[in-house]
């Protein structure tokens, strides 16, 4: 250590203090001591610890202050030169003395100091032993803490795995005893559910079987009532021969028709129950046969009128030659009055016959019914509704507004977006996929659309254009073909709209007004207006070039098994009225134009001299009414 430091310490309040010799380290306080003077301190080191006969009173140093005032005396009392001599020996003898003892206590001092360093370092050493044995000992300590809080850290971490075991046992037994709940409830659910497989199975076959009964019965009812129906179909030679038609193919597809649906009932017994398919077949097979039926009558009906012009013109002919050797039997032939050129237009008829009037009126009944029966969706306010009805009314107006009389395969193109929607298939029109059952309604409706967009073509489009006639027609014949129901609405509308395509020709009765009579007499009335008669003619020829052209034409892609739904026949039936009725000005001479301009070819192919004949008539006697 550094005496500096020492030095430092000793002349600090504590180093001034003065402290036990006989210190221990077993005890834990120091005791202060009285501080000493010099002489005292030397007192102790040479007498402290001697024995009591070593001390002899006479080598104790008497005090100096004592010496002296000794001194002092012994002068006085001695005046004598001796007596100072001595004294001065004496005191230069205690100055020796004192000196001598000034040297020991310096000596005394130093060694003191070497003692307290040697003191100190032990105590220093003792400190540091003591610190070190203190840090081992907090070391120690420490080390037994940290070992029992690893002990105890064990022991809670021993319970909690002890926990979580005991845990995971219990879970584990919830858990097995879940899974044996589960698969308890699953072997229930699994046989209720082979109950209820096996229930629904048994009301599918059960289904199954009651629609497989209830198509057998349809088929069954079906040919029952087609077997009814062939009995129509076997027309009385003898009533052939005197009409002069030959209807033996009607009857060998009766028979053809009747085979089909033996056969089908057959196999479907066969296999247990008729499917879907055998069923529409012979829906289809069936109204075959009614088309076949009505086309048989229809026949007649026309060979009968036919018969009956026929007769009449064989009159009118022996009526003529008959005038004519009258004539030729007179000298001078007179000329013809008034009442002569009357005479002559007595043969002619004022209005339709009565089978074509009770045709039109039904017709017109059957348009009156789809009306009504369409009037709910076609007045509905709903925005959902009347959005399905646009949606129905564009996606088959479209179509027909397209066709064009350029490309084929666009008339083919449109006949099967149509036919496909009737049919009940999906289509898209304006980006909109459409199917016609989005209504209960909606066949019926579109079908009177279809109808009335047909008619609408003719008195616009072929009345403008021609040649747009027969593409408009193949379409149209196509679909009366498929569906007769457009077939009869389109009629209707056609005779609603021009009443000479009947022939008709609406008289005037009372009680109603001229607006509403010129209505019916074809004319467009506009606030009270009405159109001009080169535009009624017009759109009157229209109409009429393309109901010519419908009773020639076949869809050209089809297989044309059957007959024309609406054939030359109808064409020879109108033209006969026609002429068997009082001509009207302008229309009656636009309207034979047209019809034999479109028709006349496809009649002369059928009906050969007959026609000619019927020509010859309208040349010789029509025209010079």
């Amino acid at each position: 250590m550094d005496w500096e430091t020492l030095e430092a310490l000793k002349n600090s309040s504590k180093g001034r203090l003065r402290y036990k010799r006989d210190w221990s380290l077993e005890q834990n306080t120091f005791e202060p001591t009285v501080v000493l003077s010099e002489y005292a301190a030397w007192v102790l080191d040479n007498f402290i610890g001697r024995t009591e006969p070593d001390i002899a009173p006479a080598e104790a140093p008497p005090p100096l202050d004592d010496t002296v005032s000794l001194a002092d005396n012994e002068l006085n009392n001695h005046s004598s030169q001796e007596s100072l001599k001595e004294a001065e020996s004496l005191s230069k003898q205690r100055i020796d003395k004192v000196m001598e003892v000034e040297g020991k206590i310096l000596l005394f001092e130093k060694a003191h100091k070497m003692k307290v360093k040697a003191d100190l370092q032990a105590r220093l050493d003792m400190c540091d032993q003591f610190s070190k044995a203190m840090a081992e000992k907090s070391a120690e300590q420490l080390k037994r803490f940290e070992e029992r809080m690893e002990l105890q850290h064990r022991q809670e971490k021993h319970q909690l795995l002890e926990q979580l075991v005991k845990g995971s046992k219990e879970a584990l037994g919830q858990q097995e005893k879940l899974k044996e709940e589960h698969r308890h409830r699953a072997k229930l659910l699994t046989l209720k559910l082979r109950e209820a497989e096996q229930q629904r199975q048994q009301e599918i076959e059960r289904v199954r079987q009651e629609e497989g009964r209830e198509r057998m019965r349809r088929l069954c009812s079906l040919q029952q009532e087609a077997l009814q129906l062939i009995q129509k179909i076997q027309v009385d030679y003898k009533q052939q021969e005197a009409l002069r038609v030959d209807l033996s193919a009607y009857g060998h597809r009766g028979n053809q028709i009747c085979g089909i649906l033996s056969t089908v009932v057959r196999s479907s017994s066969e296999r247990g129950y008729p499917t879907q398919d055998d069923v529409s077949l012979g829906e289809h097979s069936l109204q075959e046969m009614k088309m076949l039926v009505n086309t048989i009558e229809k026949e007649l009906a026309a060979a009968e009128e036919r018969k009956k012009a026929e007769d009449e013109a064989a009159k009118e002919k022996q009526k003529e030659a008959q005038q004519i050797q009258q004539q030729q039997a007179k000298l001078q032939t007179p000329a013809p009055t008034q009442d002569q050129k009357q005479t002559k237009r007595e043969g002619l008829q004022k209005k339709a016959s009565k089978g074509t009037l009770q045709r039109f009126l039904e017709l017109q009944k059957v348009l009156e019914l789809c009306q009504k029966v369409c009037e709910e969706l076609a007045t509905c306010k709903d925005p959902q509704t009347k959005k399905i009805r646009a949606d129905l009314q564009r996606a088959v107006t479209t179509p027909v507004s397209q066709i064009s009389s350029v490309s084929g395969s666009q008339v083919r193109d449109t006949f099967d977006k149509i036919n496909n929607f009737l049919m009940g298939k999906p289509i898209v029109s304006a980006g909109r996929t459409i199917v016609v059952s989005q209504h209960p309604l909606g066949l019926d409706f579109v079908c009177l659309k279809l109808a009335e967009k047909l008619v609408s073509q003719g008195e616009e489009e072929v009345a403008s254009h021609h040649e747009s006639a027969f593409p408009i027609a193949s379409v149209a014949s196509a679909l009366w073909e498929r569906y007769p129901k457009v077939g009869e609405l389109f009629l209707a509308n056609l005779h609603k709209k021009c009443p000479y395509a009947v022939p008709f020709y609406p008289a005037f009765q009372e009680g109603i007004s001229l607006e509403e009579y010129q209505r019916l007499l074809g004319y467009q009335v506009k606030d009270s207006i009405v159109e001009q008669q080169d535009s009624f003619l017009k759109r009157m020829s229209g109409m009429i070039r393309l109901y010519a052209a419908i009773m020639q034409v076949r869809w050209p892609y089809g297989t044309n098994q059957g007959n024309h739904p609406h054939g030359l026949n109808h064409g020879w039936l109108w033209l006969a009225q026609m002429v068997n009725m009082e001509p009207l000005s302008d229309i009656t001479a636009t309207l034979l134009f047209d019809f034999l301009e479109v028709c006349g070819n496809a009649m002369i192919r059928q009906y050969q001299d007959q026609f000619w004949k019927l020509l010859l008539l309208i040349k010789d006697q029509y025209f010079p009414t």
